[in-house]
């Protein structure tokens, strides 16, 4: 965790070279209005006199001072290696390496630093002083002291001079990575602060802002900060410390910080005796590296991903730059040539680049095919969508006004249609998928490659254009061909086909057998259907009624839904005249006979969705759900081998057989050449600025690949 300030404090450096600030790096900046005590904070915090101090504005440009912790252990080898006799020293960014060891030196060189830009007449300016404490005493801070909220202009300082610094302030405390430290004299109302003010503004909930009480020694007698402190008066989330700065005669006096801050925790303990641990100058200091730490460890991950999306769109920016053209004509069949096959060797996976973060090209397609297209498949239900309630509707509406003895064959045919049409969305959206992945692949081959095309901007809008216009000719051609194979399965539902008749196995059992008994006892069983369903309801005798219930048995051995040998049609078994009888026996008066509950059954439409079904109906409705899915699976295996087979032959392999005659065809042409190969005049301006960048933003992604993930969090 404690390494995770040194971190910010490199990449502030390293984007100091360049004189960048597209990275809003997390830091405490300190704000409040002038003479508020905002330096003699700072000072405090570091422990050594080291800033200008004085009446009126002396803060005129911000000074980013990086307080750096040096292990006691370590001390001494760091500074000999840097040739430090004493254990603390300073280095401004602006004299390289110069090294600093008398904190006066430092002081004198921030105040010729801010009078080489500013002037010596009290005016401001925005362009920071960089400067690195080192010091065994310190922890690990990055502080931005900002000038003093001011109202009224002097010496020569311009007549808004109080819309600029508010204008600075606000540059530095806008960015979301950024503590507020807002600074408030003790003898001043804490209602009337300019700088909670100020922070209020870009930090309305408060999360990131702490207030600093200072002065707390020089408020009018009778009078405490007992309120303020508190949080009584305004509440600020991340709270309210109050310290003592030293008076300009302590100065004078060469009064150290040492001995201000052991005067400072006499004079709280004293005054504020219940506060005096939560209050104070160390108690500041570490509070502020706890909340920067904290800080830092939400920040770090967003940063870490803004830093990589910007070397890659540097890195691609430096690469689009190349030498001046000279035979335009030559170049452009180059260039055109040049994508086209290295469009093709990326579907082919025999490009020169090879991406290894993620799958691309003719890896990305084979996958669509086989994991995202293929598990879709195998995840849909063949009988999804299907209620046992919509299979029996199906079976009595294709009965017709007469009960059937056999399950109809419309009925399946009707359903399993139904489940077939199920399989046109995934097999579109698997041609979808494909024709996203070729359009992807034209990013890809501008990014590794082809780099050449982003020093041609019209070039490589042409040619995207191109070849996206050939993409959409093509999909609504494979669409066409994807719903037709989905159609072909539709028009002829094939019952004889082998892989049903194997599937259909487990049914098939004795078939042949149960057929033939059927047959001889036929005629038996035709008086006594004749005599059940005879005009005016009459019941069976005592004597027939065995035989019925004979029958049963005899007749349920097809109730498994078995397909009829030998004609490849399939039929339903016999079924019981007996069921039926539970849930018809309040129906009518006739509800004593089974077999005419049972005809009341087939007439009962629509079906209660809530009924029991009887056993008769439950077993016409497994031979349907059975028959289903043995189809089912056959068409799934169908389309899951053909649609791969049709999108690579109507989409993938005719755009990888036309794309260099479409792109000389449409964009090698003497009237084209001097608009697409058309070049920036600052090219070689933006090359330097580019390449510049790209080392900074490389070093820094460098920089936050030495913490490892496990000690952010």
């Amino acid at each position: 965790m404690e390494a995770l300030i040194p971190v910010i404090n490199k990449l502030q450096d390293v984007f100091n070279t360049v004189g960048a600030d597209i990275i809003q790096l997390p830091q405490i900046a300190v704000v409040g209005t002038q003479s508020s005590g905002k330096s003699s904070v700072l000072e405090s915090l570091v422990g050594r006199d080291l800033l200008p101090r004085g009446t009126g504005i002396v803060t005129r440009r911000p000074l980013i001072l990086q307080l750096v912790n040096v292990d006691p252990e370590d001390r001494r080898k760091t500074g000999e290696e840097n040739g430090v006799d004493g254990e603390e020293w300073g280095k401004f960014l602006h004299t390289k390496n110069k090294i600093y060891t008398d904190f006066d030196e430092i002081r004198q060189e921030i105040e010729n630093e801010t009078e080489r830009i500013s002037g010596n007449n009290k005016g401001i300016s925005d362009e920071p002083i960089h400067l690195k404490i080192f010091s065994p005493y310190v922890v690990n801070l990055t502080l931005v002291d900002l000038p003093g909220i001011t109202k009224v202009p002097v010496g020569d300082q311009p007549k808004d001079i109080e819309l600029q610094i508010r204008e600075l302030i606000l540059k530095y405390i806008s960015n979301p990575n950024c503590i507020i430290l807002a600074v408030t004299a003790a003898n001043t109302d804490m209602a009337t602060s300019e700088a909670l003010k100020v922070a209020r503004e870009v930090d309305t909930d408060g999360r990131r802002t702490l207030a600093v009480v200072t002065k707390l020694d020089l408020m009018d007698a009778g009078t405490d900060a007992m309120d303020v402190l508190m949080g009584r008066v305004i509440p600020v989330k991340l709270g309210l410390i109050g310290v003592v700065n030293r008076s300009q005669l302590d100065i004078n006096n060469k009064k150290t910080v040492a001995d201000s801050i052991r005067d400072e925790h006499a004079f709280l303990q004293k005054k504020y005796p219940s506060l005096a641990n939560r209050n104070g100058t160390k108690y500041l200091a570490r509070t502020l590296n706890r909340l920067l730490m904290h800080h830092i460890r939400d920040c770090l991950p967003e940063l870490k991903t803004r830093i990589n999306v910007l070397a890659a769109q540097y890195q691609s920016l430096l690469g689009s730059y190349g030498e001046p053209v000279d035979d335009k004509s030559a170049t452009l069949l180059q260039l055109i040539t040049k994508f086209a096959t290295e469009y093709c060797n990326t579907i082919e996976g025999t490009a020169k680049y090879i991406e290894t973060a993620e799958l691309c090209g003719g890896a990305r397609i084979c996958y669509i095919f086989h994991e995202t297209f293929g598990r879709t498949l195998e995840s849909v239900d063949p009988l999804g969508g299907l209620t046992t309630i919509d299979v029996l509707t199906a079976i009595r509406n294709a009965t017709g006004p007469r009960p059937a003895l056999f399950v109809p064959e419309v009925s399946f045919e009707l359903l399993v249609k139904r489940q077939v049409k199920r399989l046109e969305e995934p097999s579109l959206r698997c041609v979808e998928l494909v024709h996203e992945e070729m359009q992807r692949i034209i990013q890809h081959c501008s990014n590794y490659s082809t780099q050449e095309l982003l020093r041609f901007p019209k070039l490589h809008d042409a040619i995207v254009e191109v070849v996206t216009s050939l993409l959409r000719k093509r999909l609504p051609v494979t669409n066409e061909m994807v719903h037709n194979l989905v159609a072909i399965e539709l028009a002829y539902i094939n019952t004889k086909h082998p892989d049903f008749a194997d599937a259909c196995g487990v049914m098939n059992n004795n078939i042949e057998e149960q057929r033939r008994n059927r047959m001889r006892e036929l005629p038996s069983a035709v008086p006594r259907d004749k005599s059940l369903k005879g005009p005016g309801g009459q019941s069976l005798s005592p004597t027939e009624q065995p035989p019925a219930e004979g029958d049963g048995p005899k007749m349920g051995g097809g109730a498994q839904g078995e397909q009829e040998g030998g004609t490849g049609t399939w039929r339903g078994m016999l079924k019981k005249g007996e069921e039926g009888q539970a849930e018809d026996r309040n129906r009518s008066s006739f509800a004593s006979s089974p077999q005419k509950g049972h005809a009341v059954n087939l007439l009962d439409v629509p079906v209660p969705v809530a009924r029991k079904l009887s056993a008769r109906e439950q077993r016409d409705c497994e031979v349907i759900e059975r028959l289903i899915k043995s189809y089912f699976l056959i068409v799934r295996k169908n389309i899951q081998d053909s649609v791969p087979k049709a999108v690579m032959h109507f989409l993938v392999n005719h755009v990888k057989d036309s794309l260099q005659s479409e792109l000389v065809g449409q964009l090698y042409k003497p009237a084209l050449l001097d608009d697409l190969l058309t070049e920036s005049e600052d090219m070689a301006q933006r090359r330097n600025e580019a390449a510049d960048m790209l080392k900074a933003l490389q070093r820094a992604s460098q920089v936050i690949a030495e913490i490892r993930e496990t000690h952010l969090w």
